[in-house]
């Protein structure tokens, strides 16, 4: 690439670090001062109060071991559904359809899955009624892993896909021609290539598991985990800031952790210079039953959220069975509760035009400047850390030095916190997708008398349509569902949904949970549907 001046770049470059300077670096300093500090000045008190109580060490094995079963039997799960799509030849259609549901979990906030939980395998649940026996106890332990399953499983799912369909298929005819049994095949063609991923797929869903808020303020019961501690100690009876800023801390370990595991597991990625397909032979026995375990971890996964459309179309659960929309009625008439939703619409809204400006910036910086590659690495570090950083430290650090300025209790806030927490992954995306565009585009404009800003415009943008919806369509979808980080910054007046209904938990409203659940649902639905229309007709172009 031709030097340039680049000014526009270098611009983007500042604003970009300054952004992450004021609403990363300096709110989540504050917070680990906010734990240093005590009546008499600097000292470690609190860290040694918060870490000889029983209860927190119990809270924090607690964590542990749930997110670490969790982990396993999702990347277990996903593993299989993944397998069926590559590995078999199963109906295109039926693939189609594993594909599409594995993901939609993503589109409901997670304490709606503990509540589901509660009335799918609860003592009067759905599914209880169904089998005329309650089949586990739902609270502690049991309902945890069944929660972070369901949560974890479409992001293990996504991430062994991926790298599945990556994998050159060839070298499993290699492997037969040379008279390998079919297991060492399948370990050498297969699970070989995949180790690093599903490794990643470990450490990812065990950190989500551990920094989790919204399951465990459901169904966590008496089996306490840190998160539920913090969220006790910041917004509890008493509120503690400084023992809060211990335990948030200590929450940050696994993210340390995750940042080096993951940067340690790029090693054992396995690529390949040309990807080949194959007719996969035909066993019956395989694709029988691929197709059936894939089938029944859907079947069990949604047949939980099927109660979220029971619940609130009857009178009374589950003592007046009768149909009636007066719940959905009385929610969408009443304007404290409905107009959370267009709270929630704004934000995410908001969020994802704040969030794809953003993220464009950065990538073009990253991907598309002559920048010297240490500055370049300052942007990717950048992302590795807000994609290992829990959402409910971030929340605390922006109500710690947020508190007493202008910006607190305002919608703001909660954009630019929805901003930092879920850059990562969309400056990945498009710094991937900008890096494959030609590398010549803006040298041969700039030659031809257009400035920088003309040739992003008129030339690069336009070949970044898709992704730049695939981006607008994940800030807004999870901006939508995230709870664990706006509940500590969310107002009155900037109340979203998932805040309501952690709300609407106290006053066991669960009818009225449900239908701003659903709302949730049909509003990314619709999104992502109208957004994936477009994105089609848009390739179908090219």
């Amino acid at each position: 690439m031709v030097k340039r001046k680049e000014r526009e770049i270098k611009d983007i470059y500042v604003i970009v670090l300054a952004l992450f300077a004021a609403f990363l670096a300096i709110p989540v300093v504050r917070l680990l001062v906010e734990s240093f500090v005590e009546e008499a000045g600097i000292g470690l008190a609190y860290y040694s109060e918060v870490l000889t109580e029983r209860g927190f060490t119990k809270a924090l094995a607690n964590s542990v071991t749930v997110s670490l079963a969790s982990a396993l039997l999702a990347t277990v799960l996903a593993f299989i559904l993944a397998y069926s799509i590559q590995y078999t030849n199963l109906n295109r259609k039926y693939k189609s359809v594993i594909r599409t549901l594995a993901v939609l979990p993503m589109l409901l906030p997670t304490i709606t899955y503990g509540f589901a939980i509660i009335y799918s395998f609860g003592k009067q649940g759905l599914l209880t009624r169904l089998f005329g026996v309650q089949l586990f106890d739902i609270y502690g332990f049991n309902g945890l892993l069944f929660g972070y399953v369901i949560y974890t499983l479409p992001i293990s799912f996504m991430l062994i896909h991926n790298t599945m369909g990556f994998i050159d298929k060839k070298f499993m005819v290699v492997s037969r021609v040379m008279g390998d049994s079919n297991i060492a095949t399948f370990l050498q063609t297969v699970m070989r290539p995949l180790l690093g991923t599903l490794a990643a797929s470990m450490v990812q869903c065990f950190f989500l598991c551990f920094t989790d808020y919204g399951i465990p303020a459901s169904v966590g019961g008496e089996y306490d985990v840190v998160a539920t501690v913090l969220y006790n100690e910041m917004l509890g009876s008493i509120p503690n800031f400084n023992r809060g800023a211990v335990v948030a801390v200590m929450m940050l370990i696994p993210s340390v952790i995750s940042i080096l595991l993951l940067h340690y597991l790029e090693r054992y990625n396995v690529r390949y210079n040309k990807i080949s397909t194959i007719e996969f032979r035909k066993n019956y026995l395989r694709d029988g039953v691929f197709g059936t375990l894939s089938g029944l971890i859907l079947l069990v996964m949604l047949s939980i959220f099927a109660v979220i459309f029971v619940v609130p179309l009857v009178q009374e659960w589950p003592y007046q069975t009768a149909f009636t929309l007066e719940h959905v009625k009385s929610v969408l008439e009443d304007n404290s509760l409905f107009g959370v939703h267009e709270n929630s619409i704004f934000v995410a809204a908001a969020t994802a035009v704040a969030g794809l400006l953003v993220t464009y910036g950065a990538a073009l910086a990253s991907a598309r400047s002559s920048l010297n590659g240490k500055l370049k690495s300052v942007i990717d570090s950048i992302a590795l850390v807000t994609n290992t950083i829990p959402g409910m430290v971030i929340g605390i650090a922006f109500m710690l030095i947020f508190t007493g300025t202008p910006l607190q209790n305002t919608f703001w806030l909660i954009i630019l916190c929805n901003v930092v927490h879920f850059f990562s992954t969309p400056y990945l995306m498009m710094k991937n997708s900008l890096s494959k565009l030609n590398s010549s585009w803006e040298t041969t404009a700039s030659l031809m008398g257009d400035n920088w800003i003309k040739t992003i415009v008129r030339i690069v943008t336009p070949n970044m349509t898709s992704t730049i919806l695939e981006v607008f369509s994940y800030y807004f979808v999870n901006a939508m569902v995230t709870v664990s980080a706006v509940i500590f910054i969310a107002g009155a007046r900037t109340m979203v949904i998932t805040t309501k209904i952690k709300e609407l938990q106290y006053y066991t409203k669960f009818n009225e949970i449900f239908v701003l659940s659903l709302l949730i649902l049909f509003t990314n639905l619709i999104v992502k549907g109208v957004l994936s229309l477009v994105i089609r007709k848009t390739e179908r172009k090219k």
